[in-house]
């Protein structure tokens, strides 16, 4: 559906969330929250992307404000914890803001931080979630395929369900696989599948045995459900550090999918210190149900960004708007 700049503009909030915990190198998380006549809807692309990549970022946002999801195979959703790279002293305090989560996807490869912090982290959360928990790390593509060999092979003692984007390049990422698999280590792909060019390399070069997807980079929910059925991998859906009105965009794409083997990152609500709704999609018994949500007037004006900050949402909004019109249709076709 092709929605105007002024229809945009029109109902824009720009919001700035502090966070509970640094995390990304982050500390407080903007976004743009639209109405559209399905609902509430979020623009959130990171500040370093530029225009080009924030053009999937709108047009996931104009498919989930301006057209109905459908209800989807399930309401509710298993959802992980997640584990900023935080000293191993710290993680029970983490995984007390994901009430009931089986599942603890761990940061690691952090700049500034050694194999041994990660090691460390990783055992911490290993005690907390008993012999049944399932552990997956993900390293962000910080390390090399020799780096990467090392590490996963010391944090795998502690029974690795994955390890998400251990080394940046396809290349390398199949290169790790064939080192690794005999030793039952799995390999997930998610900036090699949001960030390419062509989201299916990752899985033509069998560099990867299961993919992460997020709806906002993706180009919403009916452009991920193509990838994920050409790509012919398990997914794992995730959330790009959203308010709950962008999770919701997120447990509509987890919702609708024929096969949900793993357990979704999309508790990520819970490392914000606040939120736009008064009902926010936070994990309860490790899952989220799958519904939309109403923002709410007072906390819109509690966090409103400053004028700086909404002038510059604004004024990218414009641009990526007039980017996405030239660059053609989005493409919408369900798989």
């Amino acid at each position: 559906m092709d929605v105007s700049v002024a229809d945009l503009l029109a109902t824009a909030r720009v919001v700035s969330l502090p966070l509970a915990r640094r995390f990304r190198g982050l500390e407080t998380r903007e976004a743009v929250l639209l109405r559209g006549p399905s609902g509430w809807t979020e623009f959130s692309p990171f500040v370093e992307y530029d225009d080009a990549e924030a053009v999937a970022w709108l047009r996931a946002a104009v498919d989930f404000g301006w057209n109905e999801s459908d209800l989807g195979l399930r309401d509710t959703v298993r959802v992980n914890a997640t584990m900023p790279a935080v000293d191993a002293a710290d993680v029970p305090a983490v995984l007390a803001r994901f009430p009931g989560c089986r599942t603890v996807k761990v940061k690691v490869a952090e700049r500034g931080q050694s194999l041994d912090d990660d090691l460390a982290r990783v055992a911490a959360v290993r005690r907390e979630l008993g012999d049944e928990g399932r552990i997956r790390v993900d390293a962000n593509g910080g390390w090399g395929p020799d780096d990467a060999e090392r590490a996963l092979t010391a944090l795998h003692a502690h029974r690795l369900e994955y390890a998400e984007q251990p080394c940046a390049s396809v290349e390398e990422l199949a290169l790790l696989r064939e080192r690794v698999a005999e030793r039952g280590i799995r390999i997930a792909a998610d900036e090699s599948v949001r960030r390419a060019e062509d989201p299916i390399a990752v899985a033509r070069a069998g560099a990867a045995d299961l993919i992460v997807v997020k709806a906002q980079p993706l180009g919403g929910i009916p452009r991920a459900r193509a990838i994920i059925a050409e790509a012919g991998l398990p997914a794992v859906v995730s959330s790009a550090l959203d308010t709950s009105v962008g999770i919701s965009m997120g447990l509509h794409l987890a919702a609708a999918l024929d096969e949900l083997p793993y357990d979704c990152g999309l508790g990520t609500a819970a490392l914000l210190a606040a939120d736009v709704t008064r009902s926010p999609l936070l994990p309860v018994d490790g899952a989220l149900p799958v519904r939309r949500v109403e923002v709410d007037e007072a906390l819109l004006e509690r966090h409103a960004a400053s004028a700086d900050r909404r002038r510059w949402w604004l004024e990218r909004l414009e641009r990526v708007a007039l980017l996405s019109s030239s660059a053609g249709p989005s493409k919408r076709a369900d798989p």
